[in-house]
């Protein structure tokens, strides 16, 4: 019977994949009227960039940087952009993180070792090549920030955060870019990542008068504070530093009898 409930497992999570879907779909209205714009200083630097090295960028991104990455700004940090493409946005992260950030750029033409300057690192290479990310490892410091706006292949996506995400410093952010459309198979493979993020080794015990149930965290979720997903973007950010164990305690004298 065990057995049975095993291979059902794989047809009961594609039910609810599909029900979600389903839902997602057919239960939502739009909200009326338009949302108030926020200041964002990325977004104004990339409106004001009317001529010089060109940048290009979802207008919605600039929302996605700033909620994640502003704790990093004006503070000494290493952040790396894959895809340099015209050397654009290579500025606009100087402009934001400011003068004591390091800055690298990641990118397969060699043309784009023009756009290295004082404070400025470029690097060349195929993001999908695992010898290319041992090298850069070699040369570069652990990052604070890693954006993968590259080639967007699944196989160079999975090959740059497999090899790199271990490379973020604690407290660091990593962002992929122009994750596009709903079977994905690189949100497949992060599906992947958020099932370990969940997962759960219950156990309930009493400790000084107090019952509480906890949980061993597995070396993922030790290193793992969270993942987030927006339209075309997924965000991983590290824990500041790593923890042995989930917990929920239960405080206070008086409980209804139905749960105790």
């Amino acid at each position: 019977m065990a057995k049975i409930s095993k291979l059902l497992r794989p047809i009961e999570s594609l039910h609810h994949a599909r029900r979600g879907d389903t839902f997602a779909r057919s239960a939502w209205k739009r909200p009326a009227g338009n949302a108030r714009e926020l200041e964002n200083p990325l977004r104004d630097h990339f409106l004001s960039n009317d001529r010089g090295p060109g940048i290009w960028k979802w207008d919605h991104y600039f929302e996605i940087y700033h909620r994640h990455l502003a704790k990093f700004r004006n503070a000494k940090c290493h952040v790396m952009e894959i895809g340099v493409y015209s050397g654009g946005s290579l500025g606009m992260w100087r402009n934001y993180f400011g003068r004591k950030a390091r800055i690298y750029g990641v990118d397969i033409q060699a043309d784009c070792k023009v756009y290295e300057q004082e404070g400025v690192k470029i690097f060349i290479g195929d993001q999908a090549d695992r010898s290319f990310w041992r090298k850069v490892r070699g040369e570069a410091p652990k990052l604070d920030v890693l954006i993968d706006d590259g080639g967007h292949s699944t196989q160079q996506q999975i090959v740059t955060l497999e090899e790199m995400l271990p490379h973020l410093s604690p407290g660091g952010v990593y962002v992929c870019e122009d994750v596009h459309g709903s079977r994905n198979h690189f949100l497949f493979y992060i599906a992947g990542l958020t099932s370990e993020l969940h997962a759960a080794d219950l156990v309930e015990d009493l400790q000084n008068s107090e019952r509480r149930i906890s949980s061993t965290v597995n070396d993922f979720q030790a290193s793992i504070h969270s993942i987030h997903h927006y339209p075309f973007v997924t965000v991983i950010e590290k824990r500041d530093r790593e923890m042995s164990e989930l917990i929920a305690s239960k405080r206070g004298t008086q409980w209804q009898p139905f749960l105790r």
